[in-house]
């Protein structure tokens, strides 16, 4: 195979990658896309001598590659980039996120019902968009059974999660001590956010304000 033709292939891969990145939805995914995309093509134009097309690869990869640490920063749980919000199980906001999610959310918790009452209803917001909902169906004997765990599809690169489990301290102000969820929530979130598979029910410990890793 020629150099030529190599460097063809290697153009179409930058193309590529470029332009599956404009149809993901999550923000996270569509810039290290970009980003690669541009890169590549940043270099294929340059070897060709394009420079009006490689100076603007270059521009965007520089872009990309500003957002994508700005992300990072804001993924880290030191920088705490989301709010709690408890809100009522018949909230009118609640009602319509819940309606306006509602064939996504069938999806992950076939048998969570947004009419019935609950415990504890929390909306995961950012600065003022709403990211994702956690309603708690059920406290008993310092046990919160979770009855849905929902985040918009542009969010789930587990950072919210890690914000409600480990850093908002929710679940030691509710004075629970164990957390259990459904395994529709899907077996690699539940184990990254900390569960374990306990003979079929998926549980998480709560640890004490103030204990190691809080």
């Amino acid at each position: 195979m020629s150099t030529r033709a190599i460097l063809e292939i290697f153009g179409w891969i930058g193309s590529g990658l470029i332009v599956l990145s404009l149809a993901q939805a999550r923000v996270w995914r569509f810039r290290v896309m970009n980003f690669i995309g541009a890169v590549i093509a940043t270099f294929y134009n340059a070897m060709l001598s394009i420079w009006p097309f490689a100076a603007m690869n270059l521009i965007i990869a520089v872009i990309d590659a500003y957002w994508i640490v700005k992300l990072n920063r804001e993924r880290q749980p030191q920088s705490h980039p989301y709010d709690l919000l408890e809100v009522d199980h018949d909230d009118a906001y609640l009602q319509h996120f819940l309606t306006t999610h509602a064939a996504d959310t069938k999806k992950f918790f076939p048998e969570f019902d947004p009419q019935a009452a609950s415990a504890s209803n929390v909306l995961v917001v950012r600065g003022d968009e709403t990211v994702g909902v956690v309603t708690i169906a059920e406290i008993r004997e310092g046990t919160a059974d979770i009855s849905l765990d929902y985040v918009t599809e542009r969010f789930r690169d587990f950072s919210p999660g890690t914000f409600v489990y480990e850093d908002s301290g929710m679940f030691e102000r509710l004075g629970v001590t164990r957390v259990t969820a459904p395994a529709s929530a899907g077996e690699a979130y539940l184990k990254k956010m900390g569960f374990r598979d306990s003979s079929g029910a998926w549980v998480r410990d709560v640890a004490p304000t103030g204990s190691p890793g809080q």
